[in-house]
């Protein structure tokens, strides 16, 4: 008897299991309307001025001055590999071999530049508008001509005590020139001729009066009497160890 309960039992199971397995595999199908999307141009424009969706490729022209400088670093690039005997240089150092051209250039640029600024800086002292200044050419001829001595006591009694510096300076200039100390020419600067003084007392005196004389007549320096003799000192100072040397 209990064999037919089993069966039944059994049986009733797997009748249920599969009517669950047809039920699961049952198709639903959607009604629902359907409703089409339309994109119009302003939706469009939203993406095409947005760069993130820009995806065109635009390939830059090489200006010659970009083409040139990196013809010229590969060129330096090749000589510190050649002169630091590396085959190929790579990594940091050949960041750095590729750096030290346009430093080198940097470093000629400031030389030029110091260069030209020492040239002219007189001419752009000399260019100022104030009271009329002694020319080049007649340095020369107060040295080969005049009677500077002379010359010094007439701006002193006009109280010209600025015009008596510089015919002091002058003064000094044909003393060291008599005595072969410098060789004066007319197109030397003062540098020139600290650079020919041999003795280091007259060198150290005459930078002293120089610094005096362009301070008093390039800058343009009204001094008075009091000043002027203070001055003063400098320039007989040198002009003794001169006359005595």
């Amino acid at each position: 008897m209990s064999k037919y309960i089993f069966f039944f039992i059994f049986s009733g199971l797997s009748v249920f299991s599969i009517t669950a397995q047809q039920d699961s595999t049952a198709v639903s199908y959607d009604t629902s309307p359907l409703k089409v999307k339309e994109i119009s141009n302003e939706d469009l424009d939203t993406y095409r001025n947005d760069p993130d969706f820009n995806y065109e490729v635009i390939t830059a022209e090489i200006s010659w001055w970009e083409d040139f400088k990196t013809w010229l670093g590969n060129l330096f690039l090749q000589f510190f590999e050649w002169l630091f005997g590396v085959d190929e240089a790579v990594g940091m150092l050949a960041s750095f071999f590729r750096v030290v051209p346009y430093l080198l250039l940097a470093v000629l640029i400031f030389v030029l530049i110091r260069f030209f600024m020492n040239v002219n800086s007189r001419a752009l002292t000399h260019s100022r508008k104030n009271d009329p200044l002694v020319s080049h050419s007649e340095d020369a001829h107060i040295i080969k001509n005049e009677d500077i001595q002379k010359l010094i006591q007439q701006a002193l009694g006009d109280k010209n005590y600025r015009l008596a510096i510089r015919y002091y300076y002058l003064h000094i200039l044909k003393l060291m020139s008599d005595r072969e100390i410098i060789d004066w020419q007319l197109q030397k600067t003062n540098d020139d001729y600290l650079n020919e003084i041999d003795k280091q007392d007259i060198k150290r005196s005459f930078t002293k009066i120089t610094r005096l004389y362009d301070h008093i007549w390039y800058g343009n320096f009204d001094i008075d009497q009091p000043k002027y003799q203070r001055a003063e000192t400098a320039f007989t100072h040198l002009q003794k160890n001169l006359e005595n040397g």
